[in-house]
């Protein structure tokens, strides 16, 4: 655990962090980490809290704590932060290349991208499901970057904002894509998280009842395989074609119906046996997924 957390609200404190220049735009800034300096970094274990998007490409010796873990960089690796996410790290630790792009919400202001940011959900994953890059994806990335330090390092016009925006978007869009091809080329390995998962859903819904136990969330099976809650409905997304939310209240329909096949229980007896506080929310989930109410269902089968 780190000692300490540090807030890191503006790009001016981070460039000041960083040991850099002051930033040349308030709410973007691009910076090569081989000029970054460790002299302002504590040398306790320290969570520094940004207060904006930040996607990093880096290539280091040592080691980051980001989300639940400790991450070896040795090798390329593209990690990424929403703001008021936390990062904590020491002075122990050196960069052979690598940069990193930050921009405040207020920049994604009234735009496209301001209002599907929250859609590239790798901003939430934790540390075991970072990115890692190709050299040409590397060079693609990077190309993304520079086009927007170049933007915004020019006298601003009423372009500026749409056209280093559209650059971050962009960028965003192909670390989508190669997120895409992480999943194809560790088919193996998410084949096995995707069984695990299916016998972890299997074995909550075999229990006699979930009145204690109440019902299950993404979290609860995210926490079960060490993974985040996005990460893991992506990936059962692409396998699958079904998100972790929707696993759940497929698997939980399929126990209902056999509750109400099988037994004399009332509505409400059933859906407070499946866990449900309120009868009300159990009819709906049901007809919702099923296309009939439960008491419809029990009187045609």
């Amino acid at each position: 655990m780190p000692n300490q957390f540090v807030d890191i609200t503006t790009l001016s404190e981070l460039h000041t962090l960083y040991g850099c220049a002051k930033p040349r735009h308030p709410l973007v800034s691009f910076v090569d980490l081989k000029e970054v300096t460790r002299e302002n970094f504590r040398d306790e274990e320290t969570a520094y809290r940004l207060g904006f998007y930040s996607v990093y490409l880096k290539q280091l010796k040592g080691t980051m704590k980001y989300g639940k873990s400790f991450y070896d960089f040795d090798e390329g690796t593209m990690v990424f932060t929403a703001p008021g996410q936390a990062i904590s790290t020491t002075r122990k630790i050196s960069y052979n290349e690598g940069w990193g792009l930050f921009f405040h919400a207020d920049l994604l202001h009234r735009t496209g991208l301001g209002k599907k940011i929250n859609t590239y959900s790798f901003f939430h994953y934790d540390a075991n499901e970072a990115l890692h890059v190709s050299d040409e994806e590397k060079a693609i990335l990077r190309d993304c970057a520079e086009n927007i330090k170049r933007e915004y390092t020019q006298p601003i016009d009423k372009h500026s904002q749409g056209v280093i925006v559209s650059n971050i978007e962009l960028l965003l869009n192909y670390c989508d894509r190669f997120y895409d091809r992480q999943f194809i080329t560790r088919a193996n390995v998410n084949h096995d998280i995707v069984q695990q998962f299916e016998k972890l859903l299997l074995d909550y819904f075999s229990q006699d009842s979930l009145i204690e136990t109440g019902l299950p969330d993404v979290k609860h099976f995210a926490s079960q395989l060490n993974l985040s809650p996005n990460y893991l409905s992506d990936l059962l997304k692409r396998y699958t074609g079904k998100t972790t939310q929707e696993h759940i209240h497929l698997q939980l329909v399929e126990r209902a119906k056999s509750m109400l096949w099988s037994s004399d229980k009332s509505i409400s007896e059933i859906a407070y046996a499946l866990g449900f506080e309120h009868p009300s929310h159990f009819t709906k989930l049901f007809k919702t997924k099923a296309g009939k109410s439960p008491k419809e269902f029990r009187h045609l089968n």
